[in-house]
């Protein structure tokens, strides 16, 4: 029975959030110089995850490629700007 895309989806965020402390996190380039907005990223086969820098053991969101693309073009038009 194939997976649903929500069970897929929850699949992937406890993956991700196993292996958080033994993949190479990286802080965006675009992180606030304030140190209050820090979003760090890491890759992992298919998979992208994103995470607050100031939770580490937080929640993680993970993300496929196709799905990454799509909120990082929203994130450069502005749609979640204040």
């Amino acid at each position: 029975m194939p997976l649903s895309q929500e069970d897929s989806r929850d699949d992937r965020t406890s993956s991700v959030r196993s292996m958080s402390e033994r993949i190479q996190w990286r802080k965006s380039s675009h992180s606030g110089g304030d140190a209050t907005q820090c979003v760090e990223v890491a890759g992992r086969r298919h998979m992208i995850a994103k995470r607050d820098s100031k939770d580490p053991l937080g929640p993680v969101l993970a993300f496929s490629a196709g799905e990454w693309a799509v909120s990082l073009g929203d994130v450069k038009r502005g749609r979640y700007d204040a």
